[in-house]
């Protein structure tokens, strides 16, 4: 073979060389840094209710370095949220309550509601990031428990936000009574939603109800459909965290969840009834993974309004 017959060959390999390294590089050192919010209209309040702004966060797996991460989060509160709702992952290093505490301080005195995932227990551990396309992630024994007493502490002496693992909460806001209900993660299969039901009925009626979850399994979206929630909420997923460009679908979403609704609004089905379901994409990622592609880390504010 010619030399430029050679050279003709590898071309192709090249080209290909040099566009995943222009992907890896965009991903770890651009796009992970593009932070955004999603904005949604949900007509789903009764008649005459006043709107209410729900700030949804996710995901943070906060490290005590990612300053860009917490300042930015800090700014949520310009966005004037009548609602918080944090659907876990919060942490992502032993000292990650530092950056925690910046982030949210701003936010203090709105209501808010929190349900954990299993990264506000465990430190991160490594892991081959290939392993996900065979399923839902396994355990791994984690190399230190974090403080999690300490995180619920901030969120609810300091913020006043309400943990809702495994039980329910009815809250006012703006005249609009709201029964909120969720679950601890069931992603390590730490959920208890039969315990919901028999606190929900000692609860005055609301007038919305929303099943807050960390990860959206099947099972999970479909026993709080059955117990009555008007809107889902929930993260885990961090949208698949790198997509291929302008496909609707993640590439895993580390649950049983189906790949098209693994990030942003959606809808879910369950005994004849229909709801609008929220899956954050999160706002960070495991410090040994890095990356965000064609998934820029996000918060998302849903505008209640009435039907």
């Amino acid at each position: 073979m010619s030399r430029a017959s050679r050279v003709a060959a590898l071309a192709p390999l090249g080209v290909a060389g040099a566009a995943a390294v222009g992907a890896a590089v965009w991903g770890m050192g651009v796009e992970r840094y593009l932070f955004t919010v999603r904005y949604h209209a949900l007509r789903v309040l009764p008649k005459g209710a006043e709107p209410i702004r729900v700030l949804h966060v996710s995901d943070a797996h906060m490290a005590p370095w990612q300053h860009r991460k917490q300042e930015w989060m800090a700014r949520l509160a310009d966005l004037s949220p009548d609602l918080v709702v944090n659907t876990g992952d919060n942490l992502g290093h032993r000292d990650g309550l530092t950056g925690i505490r910046t982030a949210f301080a701003a936010l203090r005195g709105v209501p808010g509601l929190v349900v954990h995932g299993s990264n506000d227990y465990q430190e991160p551990a490594p892991r081959n990031p290939l392993r996900y396309f065979l399923g839902p992630s396994g355990h791994v024994p984690a190399h230190k428990h974090l403080d999690i007493d300490a995180l619920d502490r901030f969120f609810t002496a300091d913020l006043g936000w309400k943990v809702l693992d495994d039980t329910a909460v009815s809250l006012e806001v703006k005249g609009t009574r709201i029964t909120a209900f969720g679950v601890n993660d069931a992603h390590r299969n730490w959920d208890r939603p039969e315990l919901i039901p028999p606190v929900v009925s000692r609860l005055d009626a609301g007038d919305l109800t929303l099943g807050v979850m960390h990860a959206p399994y099947r099972r999970t979206l479909d026993a709080f459909t059955s117990f009555g929630a008007d809107v889902l909420l929930a993260g885990h997923t961090h949208g698949g965290q790198v997509r291929i460009p302008f496909s609707s679908k993640a590439l895993v979403s580390n649950c049983d969840l189906p790949l098209d609704q693994a990030r942003g609004l959606s809808e879910w089905t369950h005994d004849g009834r229909t709801v609008p379901l929220n899956v954050s994409a999160g706002l960070g990622h495991s410090i040994y993974a890095p990356v965000r592609f064609a998934c820029r880390p996000e918060a998302t504010l849903l505008t209640l309004l009435p039907r």
